[in-house]
């Protein structure tokens, strides 16, 4: 063998072995961050529920509101247009509905039937079945609005009501809270609905309701969350 592929072997073995310790070091640097960084989204933790903003990492998520701009205001709802700086400095800009917040009502009667709503929906096109609900007031307390549209809607009153749950609808663009509540020892009296609302009232079996949710019958979120608030609350109760 020539000196000159003496030297041009020596030359490609020695860039191979620096090759190789390069990855070797990076690699290494890696797993070094991986192990330190807790800041890291893309590891999985193994732990006790911690809720949003209690957790120090959840600093580095922030989106900071500089500017918001009503796009759309509605009878029912508002839409606006903020423009947020993401954490690591960029912008972006978001839609969100702007809802002044919503009560639902688990009501059920002394035989163990839940109270059901059946409307139109002209979002879907077709009639659906829902536990009663409506809007808050500027102000109101949903305790109050809870049995005024128990009352309005279905005709029903009732000896006691109790708070359940709150629910975010659809927390990806929407701020409407749902608070939610039972009602028991329902009677039956008279309903005032709105002047451009038709209802019909059934009064069904809870069991009936909550297979009708574990099958994907029944889609309306209120009523999905009312119902099985409703089963695990009995499971809890039982001996």
């Amino acid at each position: 063998m020539k000196d000159d592929d003496l030297i041009e072997l020596s030359e490609s073995r020695e860039l191979a072995q620096r090759k190789t310790s390069a990855i070797e070091s990076l690699s290494a640097m890696a797993d070094e961050i991986a192990d330190s960084d807790e800041s890291s989204s893309h590891t999985a933790n193994r732990r006790g529920l911690v809720l949003g903003g209690d957790d120090p990492r959840d600093a580095a998520l922030e989106e900071h509101p500089v500017a918001e701009n009503t796009m759309y205001q509605g009878l029912i709802f508002n839409v606006s247009r903020l423009d947020v700086q993401l954490s690591d400095g960029q912008m972006a800009a978001r839609d969100v509905v702007r809802h002044p917040g919503a009560v639902a009502i688990v009501a059920l009667s002394d035989d163990g039937r839940i109270c059901l709503v059946r409307q139109y929906r002209a979002s879907l096109g077709r009639v659906t079945v829902e536990i009663p609900a409506g809007k808050l007031d500027p102000g109101e307390d949903p305790l109050d609005c809870a049995r005024r549209e128990l009352e309005e809607e279905t005709g029903f009153s009732s000896e006691k009501i109790a708070f359940l749950t709150s629910f975010i609808t659809s927390v990806g663009f929407s701020d409407e809270v749902i608070y939610l509540y039972m009602a028991t020892g329902i009677k039956q009296g008279e309903a005032h609905p709105d002047e451009d609302e038709f209802i019909n009232v059934d009064l069904v079996d809870l069991d009936e309701v909550i297979n009708a949710v574990l099958d994907g019958r029944i889609e309306d979120v209120k009523t999905i969350v009312g119902a099985l608030a409703c089963d695990a609350i009995s499971r809890r109760l039982s001996p």
